[in-house]
C-alpha cells in the first residue's frame, strides 16, 4: 500500500486562498496526488516561533506565502526540510516590488540552494494572495531524496586487462639468429699513438708507433759537430744533465753543460765500451 501523501499551505498571513494553494500544489508535484483532506493550513506562522507542529518527512509539498520576505531565513528553511519526504517539494513565493525583482530571485534561490535543496528555479506562476500592484516571486526547490547521514556504496568500474593467448606450440624467434658474424666480431678500434704526451714524449715499452725506432736511429748517430760546439735545446732541458732529458735527446750521456758554450767531452768518451 503506497504511503498517504500531504501537503502544507503556509502562511504568515491572517488567510491564505486554500483553491489557489491546491492549484499551485498540482503544477508543482503532478505525480503527486493530495486530497483535500490532506492538506494542513497554518496562517499567521511567525507566531510558532519557527517550529511546525508536524512530525519529520510526513509531507510531500509544502507551499509557503510570505508578506514579508526577510522572514523567509535559514531556520524556517531547514524546519520545513526536517517535514519533507525526501524528495519532496517546496514552493516558496513572495510579493515585492518590480524594480527588486531580480535580487530577490537570486536571493531566494541562494537560500534554498544553502540549506540542501535540490534543483531550485524560478517559476511564472500568478500570486497567491491578492496585492494590488505588486508582482510577486515564486521560487522551487526539491528536497534530496537521501537523508542526512545516510551512506550507500559506491560502485567502481573495474579495469579488466585482456587476456592474451599464448600458443606453445608457435615458433618463438631465436634473438641471437638475427646477429650477423660481422656483428658478433670485436669490435677494431682505430690505432693511436701509444707513447708518452707531453714536452718531454719519450716512446713507451711497447712501442708501435716508430717512435722508439726513431728514437734508437738519434742514439746511434750521435751529436754533431754543430750541436758539440754551439749545443741548443728546444725544451731546455738538455744542458742540465740525463736525469733532465727526454728519449730522444742527442746530448743523451754526455756531462751538463751551458747552452750556447761548447760541450766538454770527457777523455774516454769515444772509447768503445766493449
Amino acid at each position: 500500500m503506497a504511503a498517504k501523501s500531504g501537503a502544507l499551505l503556509l502562511t504568515d498571513d491572517a488567510i491564505f486562498p486554500v483553491l489557489a494553494g491546491l492549484s499551485a500544489i498540482k503544477n508543482l508535484a503532478s505525480e503527486v496526488v493530495v486530497e483535500d483532506d490532506d492538506v494542513v493550513v497554518i496562517t499567521q506562522c511567525g507566531s510558532l516561533g519557527e517550529k511546525l507542529p508536524m512530525e519529520s518527512g510526513s509531507l510531500d509539498v509544502v507551499v509557503s506565502v510570505w508578506k514579508a520576505p526577510e522572514l523567509v531565513g535559514e531556520q524556517w528553511l531547514e524546519e520545513i526540510s526536517r517535514v519533507l519526504k525526501p524528495g519532496g517539494r517546496i514552493l516558496i513565493q513572495t510579493p515585492l516590488p518590480s524594480a527588486e525583482q531580480d535580487k530577490l530571485n537570486s536571493t531566494l534561490k541562494r537560500k534554498l540552494l544553502v540549506s540542501g535543496f535540490l534543483e531550485v528555479q524560478a517559476l511564472e506562476l500568478k500570486s497567491l494572495l491578492s496585492h494590488e500592484d505588486v508582482q510577486s516571486v515564486t521560487i522551487e526547490g526539491k528536497k534530496a531524496s537521501w537523508s542526512l547521514g545516510s551512506s550507500f556504496p559506491i560502485k567502481r568500474a573495474v579495469k579488466t586487462v585482456p587476456k592474451i593467448q599464448i600458443d606453445d606450440e608457435s615458433d618463438l624467434i631465436d634473438e641471437d639468429s638475427l646477429l650477423t658474424e660481422e656483428d658478433l666480431m670485436k669490435p677494431q678500434l682505430p690505432p693511436v699513438g701509444d707513447c708518452e704526451v707531453g714536452s718531454t714524449r719519450k716512446a713507451c715499452k711497447n712501442c708501435v708507433c716508430g717512435r722508439a725506432e726513431a728514437e734508437e736511429k738519434v742514439q746511434k748517430l750521435g751529436p754533431t759537430a754543430e750541436q758539440i760546439n754551439n749545443p741548443q735545446s728546444a725544451c731546455g732541458n738538455c744542458g742540465l744533465g740525463d736525469a733532465f732529458r727526454c728519449g730522444g735527446c742527442p746530448y743523451k750521456g754526455l756531462p751538463p753543460f751551458k747552452l750556447g758554450e761548447k760541450v766538454s767531452l770527457p777523455g774516454n768518451f769515444l772509447v768503445a765500451d766493449i
